[in-house]
């Protein structure tokens, strides 16, 4: 069988050859302006992998700077608490020093202020033995000197252990060296009742008389009247102790030496 050849035929085939060439060329021209593309994007790639590493690296650098210098910063810090530590201790340990040495002195100083009290009290016991005092003898207050105070008070104890003689003397001497002392009543008293107990009886009554007549109002006045009328009955002047005996119930009615005075004037005959 005999196939018809169309004239167009090759006219056509070529043109198809032509557009097959023309779609591998442009399939090419395609293929190479992708791998074009797919270099720019794989070197875009590799830039931001690079950065992003770049970033990655500076983030790690300055992480482990960072936590060095957190390091450096903790061991300065715990230095500097150490040191704090220590000086906060060494400052307990001062302090305690500081509050024994106060404890010491407070304990000095109280010390100090007992002995200058003693020292004190001595200085004025010292002193009051120079200086006038006070004293109240027999209802009398009065102004004495430490010497008159001695001396009575001596005079006064040698009468109580009844030592009479030495008594006697004792306030003898105290009237003759203190004629203006407040003691000098109730010492021409003391030396009445010496002589008295010595069978001194008329110079009793002459001590006896000078207390009257210098303080009639004294406490012992009353005494010293019965005393007189005691001493006149020993001298048998019965009369004179009658007149005594009635002085004292006058004068001193109200005494108990005034009681006693009346029971015994009325057993003198």
């Amino acid at each position: 069988m005999n196939r018809r050849v169309d004239p167009l035929m090759p006219s056509f085939k070529n043109r198809l050859r032509g557009a097959l060439v023309v779609g591998v060329l442009l399939a090419m021209s395609a293929a190479q302006a992708a791998l074009f593309e797919d270099d720019d994007a794989r070197k875009a790639i590799l830039d931001l992998r690079q950065k992003v590493d770049t970033l990655q690296q500076k983030s790690v650098d300055d992480l482990r700077k960072a936590n060095e210098e957190n390091a450096l910063q903790m061991a300065q810090l715990r230095r500097s608490m150490l040191d704090l530590s220590a000086q906060i201790e060494s400052s307990r340990g001062e302090l305690a020093r500081m509050r024994g040495q106060d404890e010491q002195f407070a304990r000095e100083l109280a010390e100090v202020q007992l002995r200058q009290k003693d020292m004190l009290q001595s200085m004025e016991d010292r002193l009051r033995k120079f200086e006038p005092s006070k004293v109240r003898v027999d209802g009398l207050e009065f102004v004495a000197e430490p010497a008159e105070v001695r001396d009575f008070d001596a005079a006064l104890a040698t009468l109580r252990k009844g030592d009479f003689a030495q008594a006697q003397s004792s306030f003898t001497d105290f009237t003759r060296r203190y004629p203006g002392s407040g003691y000098n009543s109730s010492a021409l008293f003391w030396l009445g009742n010496a002589q008295y107990a010595q069978r001194n009886y008329k110079d009793a009554v002459t001590n006896f008389r000078a207390l009257m007549s210098a303080a009639p109002t004294h406490l012992r006045a009353p005494e010293a009247l019965l005393s007189i009328a005691n001493c006149q009955v020993e001298l048998k002047d019965t009369k004179g102790a009658r007149t005594t005996l009635a002085e004292l119930l006058k004068a001193y009615p109200q005494s108990e030496a005034a009681t006693v005075g009346k029971d015994r004037l009325a057993k003198l005959k």
